[in-house]
């Protein structure tokens, strides 16, 4: 758990002394928070009960997500004990805090027992959106031509990066179910290669060698999906048997799906609190894959 150092006066303490010293004690919170209502941020404990919280009243969830061409987001308010605000709140022994924050009617047995609150201080959020194709092959084993450069590897030319493609020969048959067996003991030393031709299936249209592309070979249905085409059980899925070689032109993709996942932050800097003092506090990472865990499905183009 972070650290929150406080220095806290004697006039927050049960008991006190006549010369006015001010002693040092630390509060543990998580590194993480939660969101809820109009934008409101905010972290709990229960042993002893005690939130932080911020609200900003001009951003909704959809702000936050709105990344640049870099896939990052930085937005700044200012704390001014009005709109925008920054709260370190005690409550009574037994209190859940977090009922607090996400409910319309507090709850009954809610006592606050202390409500500090800043007026002054500079909220920055930070959101970095990362995305990935799931295929199971880290990104950098995706560097086909060597060059450094993930953004021109395109084995099937559908305009989506291998990187970024979840089925990178563009055979209909996601990468990850391919084999690929990426381990970081061997790499992709081990990557299923159908046909013994060199060339690992995932990247391979043409899996067993029969001279059909594995995408054309929708014998039983055409759905853009090789694999519940089975002529043989005995052999398994046509796009495997080199004994079947039938062609059942294919018209498109299935559709790509690429995850992913945004990293939002909170920083507040310059605030204070009466009897509490802080020149900077890292408020942690939202704690919400409802909120931080997306999904989206590029364009492809199709080349029959």
């Amino acid at each position: 758990m972070r650290k929150l150092l406080y220095i806290l006066s004697l006039s927050l303490l049960v008991t006190t002394c006549n010369d006015g010293d001010v002693i040092t004690a630390e509060l543990d919170f998580d590194n993480t928070f939660k969101v809820c209502g109009d934008l409101v941020f905010y972290k709990t404990k229960t042993d002893p009960a005690e939130s932080l919280s911020i609200q900003i009243s001009d951003l909704t969830i959809s702000d936050l997500l709105a990344v640049d061409e870099n896939n990052t987001l930085e937005i700044s308010r200012t704390i001014n004990g009005t709109s925008n605000l920054f709260n370190y709140r005690t409550y009574s022994a037994g209190t859940t805090a977090s009922d607090y924050f996400c409910n319309d009617v507090p709850p009954s047995n809610l006592n606050i027992t202390n409500d500090s609150e800043s007026t002054t201080g500079l909220v920055t959020i930070n959101t970095v959106l990362t995305e990935d194709d799931n295929d199971g092959i880290p990104a950098e084993f995706e560097d086909i031509n060597g060059n450094g450069n993930l953004d021109d590897d395109d084995t099937d030319l559908d305009t989506i990066p291998n990187y970024l493609d979840d089925d990178d020969d563009g055979d209909n048959v996601p990468t990850v179910s391919e084999n690929p067996n990426y381990t970081e003991e061997n790499e992709l030393n081990t990557a299923q290669d159908t046909d013994s031709d060199g060339i690992p299936d995932y990247l391979d249209p043409d899996d067993d060698g029969d001279g059909v592309n594995t995408r054309d070979e929708e014998n039983n249905s055409q759905d853009k999906n090789p694999l519940n085409d089975i002529t043989n059980v005995n052999e398994g899925v046509d796009f495997l048997n080199p004994n079947v070689n039938s062609t059942v032109p294919a018209t498109g993709y299935r559709i790509h799906k690429i995850k992913q996942t945004f990293e939002i932050s909170l920083i507040i800097e310059n605030f204070q609190l009466p009897n509490l003092m802080q020149d900077l506090l890292d408020f942690g990472t939202l704690n919400d894959t409802s909120i931080t865990s997306d999904e989206r499905n590029p364009t492809t183009v199709f080349i029959d």
